[in-house]
């Protein structure tokens, strides 16, 4: 089913249940590894908040949640420029920190981040991320944790928008193109 925000037309991508198997996998490797710890997980708004949401309810581990809100992308296009609109308002010295976003394209925005939080001494920092598009990345970036690869396409929905629109979408929404293929990558 196609929808229409603003100005363009959005195809089904990928489905509510390949959504939640993602979120459930992404959990299960977050468990694991955080089994001993509890780390300080930091959502970056507005895009992680309902994948944030999610996880969240399959953590077992201890954890301390804040939010942290940074901005790279303009229409469909990532800018190049990131720009802080809420920064960082817990101590994280010594602690281990977990970066949650809705998808990683560029790279660039975890990026600056990364160097921002590093000035702040963490034990560590890791990645946890929805989707990820390997062919968009501008800058060498380790994601530790990834539900879901797909090609270098403007998606919609499960929290990600296009000017404001779509963020409550239960499933994900690609830009529809001329004779494109928009299925998901596995």
């Amino acid at each position: 089913m196609d929808i229409q925000l603003h100005d363009k037309t959005f195809a089904s991508f990928i489905a509510v249940h390949e959504i939640k198997n993602a979120v459930g996998i992404v959990a299960n490797e977050i468990n694991s590894f955080y089994k001993q710890k509890t780390p300080v997980i930091l959502p970056v708004l507005d895009g992680a908040f309902v994948f944030a949401a999610d996880l969240a309810k399959q953590l077992t581990i201890q954890a301390k949640f804040s939010f942290i809100k940074y901005k790279s992308y303009h229409n469909t296009q990532s800018t190049g420029t990131v720009s802080q609109l809420l920064g960082l308002d817990i101590d994280i010295k010594g602690q281990d920190v977990l970066l949650v976003e809705d998808i990683i394209d560029t790279g660039l925005t975890l990026h600056y981040l990364l160097a921002e939080l590093k000035q702040h001494q963490p034990a560590s920092i890791k990645i946890a991320t929805l989707l990820a598009k390997p062919d968009a990345l501008k800058v060498p970036l380790e994601i530790d944790f990834k539900g879901i690869e797909i090609p270098n396409r403007f998606v919609v929905g499960y929290g990600m928008d296009y000017n404001g629109l779509g963020r409550n979408l239960d499933g994900v929404y690609v830009l529809k193109e001329a004779d494109t293929d928009t299925r998901a990558v596995r």
